[in-house]
């Protein structure tokens, strides 16, 4: 067989039974840490997978998508750095997207990973090393992150914010923060130094309203809400973004916290790798008052600065009153079309493969397959009814893809070799690419 048939043929393969040939090409690495036994040491095992778009270069960031605490968090944490929508942001910005999945048992303390201090912090940091030595991008030890942290991965991010603020580019605080149980008399979570530099770092606060009465989950409204009223008062650029739509799961929140990090990134990322982040200006910001969806430019705002909202820019600031209002951003773009369309016979029939790029503000919900301009099928077929918006790859409560995602691929059994296929793109609000 010619080289380059050799070569067609095993992306074909590649594409039908691994999850890493998804529209935005790029390589995954991992690297699996067992717990140490030591004090000071790791205390639940992990594993760290790292995906780097092929796009880019020279990697300028990491984008950590940490769970929560309990087994099932753990779990979803496995398929972070497949989701192809995060992947569309980190591939914007040249950055990379981690995914870590720890493996607390039912019996642990998740405070045994999620209080950095305690072997996790270490533990990224060495693996970061592996990771760049691996995939032959030495920057990778060293490039500034972006956290998002959903429950216990929201306590984990509100401490490394006090270990390592100099390489965080900016925050989204998922109905977690450590800021609270620090606070309280009677925790075993020592307080922190809170210093001028973790207080330059972009924040966005983001419990769930139905969270405020909660029996159990309160305190992720409290305790998000103190933290504001106190980093905000210290100058902080930082938002309370309540959730209208959720309690203590995720929703639609990713609809903001992508845009978030997409602007932050914009902000704060060095022209030249290795330098310093660039500090905030908050002269050009937009500010909002404690639970009010109102928007305001910094310039014009009446009331005290320092206890009202902190919005980087318009555009994001218009993004944010909407979702504070509904729960979720709408979008009136279409999501850009399939390509690399594949057919193969095959004893069930004719297969059909391609490749797509997630809508940037919307992600992928479904594709519509075509035979000679006819609709023959979806995949998924029937996506689950939910409140919030359905995703190609599935949502777990923690934002990542359900483990047994659907690929992209559809088998026509009534097909022919001279049939025309199309596939046509669905967003999450249900725009078809053109």
């Amino acid at each position: 067989m010619p080289f380059s048939l050799k070569f067609l043929s095993a992306l074909i393969a590649c594409c039908l039974l691994a999850p890493s040939c998804f529209a935005v090409e790029g390589q995954y690495y991992s690297v699996n840490y067992e717990p140490t036994g030591r004090e000071g040491g790791l205390q639940i095992g992990v594993k760290h997978t790292l995906w780097i778009p092929d796009s880019a270069k020279t990697v300028r960031g990491i984008i950590i998508h940490q769970h929560g605490c309990g087994e099932g968090a753990c779990k979803s944490g496995e398929t972070a750095a497949y989701d192809l929508h995060w992947q569309a942001l980190a591939a914007k910005w040249d950055c990379a997207l981690l995914g870590p999945s720890y493996r607390q048992a039912q019996e642990q303390s998740c405070r045994l990973w999620c209080d950095p201090r305690n072997g996790s912090a270490i533990v990224l940091l060495s693996s970061l090393q592996k990771l760049a030595k691996d995939s032959k991008h030495p920057e990778v030890a060293t490039v500034p992150w972006c956290l998002w942290g959903h429950s216990g991965g929201g306590f984990w991010s509100s401490l490394m914010q006090m270990e390592y603020p100099e390489r965080i580019v900016s925050i989204w605080f998922q109905s977690g923060t450590a800021y609270g149980y620090w606070k309280k008399d009677g925790e075993d979570v020592e307080a922190p130094t809170i210093t001028k530099a973790a207080m330059q770092i972009p924040m966005m606060a983001n419990p769930g309203i139905k969270e405020r009465d909660h029996e159990r989950f309160h305190v992720a409204w409290d305790y998000s809400l103190a933290m504001f009223k106190d980093y905000r008062s210290r100058g902080a650029p930082i938002a309370f973004t309540p959730d209208p739509a959720t309690g203590h799961d995720t929703g639609d929140s990713r609809y903001l916290a992508i845009p978030f990090f997409d602007t932050t990134l914009a902000l704060r990322l060095p022209d030249q790798i290795g330098n310093p982040l660039k500090p905030i200006d908050q002269s050009a910001c937009y500010l909002a008052k404690v639970e009010s969806s109102e928007i305001v430019a910094a310039s014009e705002y009446k009331g005290d600065p320092l206890k009202a909202s902190w919005l980087p820019n318009k555009k994001y600031a218009e993004q944010w009153s909407e979702f504070v209002k509904t729960g979720a951003v709408s979008d009136t773009s279409a999501p850009p079309k399939p390509s690399d369309l594949e057919t193969k016979f095959t004893d069930a029939g004719i297969l059909v493969t391609w490749k797509a790029d997630a809508d940037f503000e919307s992600g992928i919900r479904q594709f519509i397959v075509l035979r000679d301009g006819k609709e023959i099928g979806r995949i998924p077929t029937n996506p689950p009814k939910r409140a919030y918006r359905n995703l190609f790859q599935g949502k777990t409560y923690g934002d990542t893809p359900t483990a047994e995602f659907p690929k992209m691929k559809f088998i026509d059994k009534d097909g022919n070799v001279s049939a025309r296929y199309k596939v046509i793109s669905v967003n999450s609000v249900g725009l078809e690419s053109n």
